[in-house]
């Protein structure tokens, strides 16, 4: 199995595949947080998709990134830093985190995870919703396998977060 990242580029095939896969992230996370109202279900809103993946490309904060299995799409990641007029707790943030259903447990998320923290050097922050079990186990083991136990957690307002540092950074982010 070979799992690389490679950025997403404002085109419609990117565009369209990222769009195609949010709608189910967006499914899971309203799931998972029924009770927060933080996720509303689908479609209460009307369909804001397009919006929401298109915000991905316009900030130059951000960095979209497309996960690939075998040079071909299975996730998509959004590497953001934090707002400039906020004291920086972090250097960068993982704003979103998705691997499609099929390819997940398989090893393919963890690896994607490691190959971003290795491109983007510096202090890293991760939050996931407390109910949102999953998130919470996959994280807190692939932050600890990639920081050696040395990252800090903290609990607070349902959510959770993890706060680490890497010194590994491969290539030069745009």
């Amino acid at each position: 199995m070979s799992v690389s990242i490679r950025d997403a580029h404002n085109s419609p095939q990117d565009l369209h595949w990222i769009e195609a896969q949010y709608a189910e992230y967006l499914k899971e996370l309203s799931e998972l947080s029924a009770n927060t109202g933080v996720f509303p279900a689908l479609g209460l809103f009307g369909e804001r998709r397009e919006e929401l993946v298109a915000r991905f490309f316009a900030d130059d904060a951000s960095h979209p990134l497309i996960i690939l299995k075998n040079n071909r799409p299975v996730g998509f990641a959004l590497v953001s830093r934090p707002a400039r007029l906020q004291p920086a707790r972090c250097d960068f943030r993982m704003a979103e985190f998705f691997i499609t259903t099929q390819e997940r447990r398989l090893g393919v998320g963890r690896e994607a995870a490691q190959l971003i923290f290795k491109r983007f050097a510096g202090r890293w922050e991760i939050s996931e919703f407390l109910s949102n079990k999953p998130a919470v186990t996959f994280w807190r083991s692939t932050v600890s396998d990639f920081s050696g136990g040395r990252y800090r957690e903290e609990i607070s307002q349902g959510e959770v977060r993890q706060s680490f540092r890497s010194d590994e950074a491969r290539t030069t982010p745009r």
